[in-house]
C-alpha cells in the first residue's frame, strides 16, 4: 500500500517542501503548492480534444487541427440524468442576497460622472440569459455602493453562471438598449459564496477592460436559522385498541396563509402505551410556524393502525409563544379533546393530557453558514482501472476515447468536478487510480496509486489537470483487478482524520469514485465506510457501464442502516451511489445535481454531530477607491 506524506492542516493543504515541479516524463505534471493560479474553464470536449489531438502523430495532428479550423463546434458529452429520488431539489435551495459595489467606473456623461445601475442575469442554458434583478440607479457616482440587494436561488449541486452588467442610465426607460454600457463580469454563484466576497475587473467585452473599473460582489444568505426543539409526553390517553392499549403518535400542523392546516411534523409511534413519552425533535422555525411565534398550530394525537385507518384520540390548538412557557422547567399542559366525544357527553373533559416538557429556540446552522464562514471542501478522485473495463484500445472498452476524446469516466468526472472545484480555493485535487499494474515491473495490482505517478504530491491543477493526468497515464497501465474500494477509502479517511483533529469546521472532504463493476472487498469497504461516517467525509460513487451494481446500492444506506461486519451502525449516511446509465440522455448538469444533492446535509450533519459552529467569516475587503488609495 502506498504511504502518502501529504496531509491537510487547518484550512491549508501541505506536503513535503522539497517537492518541485518536475519535467513531463511518464506521468503528468507535478504541480507545487506555489502554483496557485487558476486554469481558465474549458468545455469538456474542447479540453479533451486538445489532449486527443496532441497524442497523435504529427501528420494526423495537422489533419485534426485543419478539421478543427473548419469545424470549431463544441461537442458536449451526451450525459443522461435523472433527478435523484431521495432529496427534493427544493430542499437544497437557499435564497442568497448579492450586494454590489463598483469603483473607477467610466465617465460617459459630459460634465459629470455616470449614473450607474447594475443588472443581474442568470444563464438559462447555452447562450441564453435571463434578467433576475437590478439595483437602484445612483446619480453622479464613479464608485457606487448599491443599497438594493439582488436576490437569487442558490443550488450547491449545479454550476450557476451569473452575469452582472453596469449601465449609465440617462432616461426613465427600463430598456437598456439606449443606455451606455460601463462594463460587466461573468462568474459563478459558487465562486461568490465560497469566497464570501469577490472583486473582478469590469470588461466591455472579452479581453477589453473597462478602464480601471472593478466590481465587488458580496453574498449573504437570506434565512431564519432558528429551529424549535420540543420534548412532549402524554398522560391518561384513551384506550383505542380492543386487545391492548393505544399506539399513540402526534401530528403537528400550522395554519397556512390560505387558512388550511399544513403538516409540519409527525412523531414516532409509541407502542401499547397510554402515557407515552416521545423522542425530542427539532424543526426549522420557518417550517414549523413560518417564523411567526403567534401563528396558530394544531396538534392531533392519534392511535396508529397498521392499515392506515388511524383513530383520533384528541386534538388541541396552540402557538409557539404558548409552548415557550415550558422553557423554564415547568411543563405546559393541554387537554387533548375528541370533538365527537365532546358532543355526546356533557361531562366530557378530555381524552388525556399532552405536556410540553421542554421547548426552546436554537440556532440551526446551514451549509452556507459553513462555506461562507471559510470551510474548505477538499475534492479527491478515484478511477477504476480494473480489467473488466476492457482493453482501452477497443471501442467496446469503457476507457476507450471517442474521436472527441470522451468516455463515460471523463464525462462523469467533468460534470461533478465542475461544481465542487468552486469550493476549493487553490483548485489542487488529489487524484488516484486503483486496480491496475504499474510500470516498470507490472507485478501485483495496485489499489491506490497517484494518477500522476507521484505519491508524495498527487495533486492535479483543476479538473483539466486530472483529465490530463488520466490521458498521460492510460497508455502505461495494465488493467487488472480485483475491484477493491477499501484501500482508497481508508487513505482519504486518514487525511480526513487530520482535518477532524483541527476541532473546527474548517475542512470537509468529498471522495468521488468512478467504477465499472461489482465491488470485490464488500465487507472491508463496509467497515471502512462505518469508520469514515465519524469523519468530515462524503463518498460519491458513480457506476459506469452496464454492470449489476446491487452491492453499491447496499452501501448507499437509504433503504436501511448500513452496518459493519461486527454490527456497528454508521453514525450518519455518507454514501451516495448513482449508475451513470440513468443519466445517458439527460442534460449535462443533471448528474451533478443528483450525486451532489446530499452533500450539503451531510456536511451540516457532521459538524452538528461534533458540535462545531461555522468558522467566523473574514471581513470582506473594501473596494479600492480614490479616497482609500491615497
Amino acid at each position: 500500500m502506498m504511504v502518502s506524506t501529504y496531509f491537510w492542516t487547518h484550512r491549508e493543504k501541505l506536503y513535503r517542501s522539497d517537492v518541485r515541479e518536475t519535467p513531463l516524463t511518464a506521468s503528468s505534471r507535478v504541480i507545487t503548492r506555489s502554483r496557485r493560479h487558476t486554469t481558465p474553464s474549458l468545455s469538456l470536449s474542447r479540453c479533451l480534444r486538445r489532449h486527443f489531438v496532441w497524442s497523435l502523430q504529427p501528420a494526423e495532428r495537422r489533419e485534426r487541427e485543419q478539421e478543427k479550423k473548419s469545424d470549431d463546434r463544441v461537442h458536449e458529452p451526451n450525459l443522461s440524468v435523472f433527478v435523484n429520488k431521495k432529496i427534493s431539489m427544493a430542499d437544497c435551495v437557499t435564497k442568497v442576497e448579492l450586494c454590489v459595489s463598483c469603483s473607477n467606473l467610466l465617465d460617459k456623461d459630459v460634465g459629470s460622472k455616470s449614473d450607474p445601475l447594475c443588472v443581474l442575469q442568470v444563464c438559462t442554458g447555452g447562450d441564453s440569459w435571463t434578467e433576475v434583478g437590478r439595483t437602484e440607479r445612483l446619480k453622479n457616482s464613479s464608485s457606487p455602493s448599491f443599497s438594493q440587494r439582488l436576490k437569487v436561488d442558490y443550488h450547491f449541486e449545479t454550476v450557476q453562471n451569473l452575469r452582472l452588467g453596469v449601465y449609465d442610465i440617462d432616461n426613465s426607460s427600463a430598456d437598456l438598449g439606449d443606455d451606455d454600457y460601463l462594463g460587466g463580469v461573468e462568474l459563478t454563484l459558487g465562486q461568490i459564496v465560497s469566497s464570501k466576497s469577490v472583486t473582478r475587473p469590469l470588461q466591455l467585452k472579452k479581453g477589453k477592460p473597462a478602464g480601471k473599473g472593478t466590481i465587488t460582489v458580496t453574498a449573504e444568505e437570506i434565512k431564519d436559522n432558528r429551529a424549535i426543539q420540543l420534548e412532549l409526553e402524554a398522560k391518561n390517553l384513551d384506550k383505542k385498541d380492543m386487545f391492548g392499549k393505544s399506539d399513540p403518535f402526534l401530528e403537528i400542523f400550522k395554519k397556512g396563509d390560505d387558512g388550511k392546516w399544513q403538516l409540519v411534523h409527525r412523531t414516532e409511534v409509541v407502542k401499547n402505551n397510554l402515557n407515552p413519552c416521545w423522542k425530542k425533535f427539532c424543526v426549522p422555525l420557518q417550517t414549523f410556524c413560518c417564523s411567526d411565534l403567534d401563528r396558530p398550530l394544531k396538534v392531533d394525537c392519534s392511535d396508529h393502525d397498521a392499515d392506515g385507518s388511524h383513530d383520533l384520540i384528541g386534538s388541541f390548538t396552540t402557538k409557539v409563544s404558548e409552548l415557550q412557557k415550558a422553557a423554564h422547567g415547568s411543563p405546559v399542559e393541554f387537554d387533548c379533546v375528541n370533538p365527537e366525544k365532546q358532543k355526546k357527553k356533557k361531562s366530557y373533559k378530555n381524552s388525556g393530557v399532552v405536556s410540553v416538557k421542554n421547548c426552546k429556540l436554537i440556532t440551526q446552522h446551514t451549509f452556507l453558514d459553513y462555506v461562507m464562514g471559510g470551510c474548505q471542501i477538499n475534492f479527491t478522485v478515484g478511477i477504476d482501472f480494473t480489467g473488466s473495463n476492457g482493453d482501452p484500445r477497443s471501442p467496446n472498452s469503457l476507457h476507450y476515447m471517442s474521436p472527441d476524446g470522451l468516455n463515460q469516466y471523463l464525462s462523469a468526472l467533468w460534470s461533478v468536478g465542475q461544481v465542487v472545484q468552486d469550493y476549493d480555493t487553490d483548485k489542487l485535487f488529489p487524484a488516484f487510480g486503483f486496480g491496475a499494474k504499474l510500470p516498470p515491473d507490472y507485478q501485483a495490482a495496485n489499489h491506490e496509486f497517484a494518477l500522476n505517478f507521484n505519491p508524495t504530491n498527487p495533486y492535479c491543477q483543476g479538473i483539466e489537470g486530472i483529465i490530463e493526468a488520466y490521458r498521460m497515464v492510460m497508455p502505461q497501465l495494465r488493467l487488472s483487478g480485483p475491484t477493491n474500494f477499501s484501500p482508497l477509502i481508508n487513505h482519504v479517511a486518514s487525511i480526513a482524520t487530520g482535518g477532524a483533529q483541527a476541532n473546527s469546521a474548517s475542512q470537509y472532504f468529498v471522495l468521488l469514485i468512478l467504477t465499472d463493476g461489482e465491488i470485490t472487498d464488500f465487507d472491508q469497504t463496509r467497515d471502512a465506510i462505518v469508520r469514515a461516517s465519524r469523519l468530515p467525509l462524503s463518498i460519491i460513487i458513480v457506476g459506469v457501464g452496464p454492470a449489476d451494481f446491487k452491492a453499491m446500492e447496499l452501501l448507499d444506506g437509504d433503504d436501511g442502516v448500513l452496518r459493519s461486519t461486527v454490527g456497528e451502525a454508521v453514525a450518519r449516511d455518507i454514501v451516495q451511489f448513482v449508475p451513470y446509465r440513468q443519466f445517458k440522455d439527460a442534460p449535462r448538469a443533471a448528474l451533478a445535481q443528483s450525486v451532489l444533492a446530499e452533500v450539503p446535509n451531510q456536511l451540516v450533519s457532521y459538524f452538528k454531530m461534533r458540535g462545531f459552529e461555522p468558522p467566523t467569516p473574514k471581513a470582506a475587503p473594501k473596494p479600492e477607491t480614490p479616497a482609500n488609495k491615497s
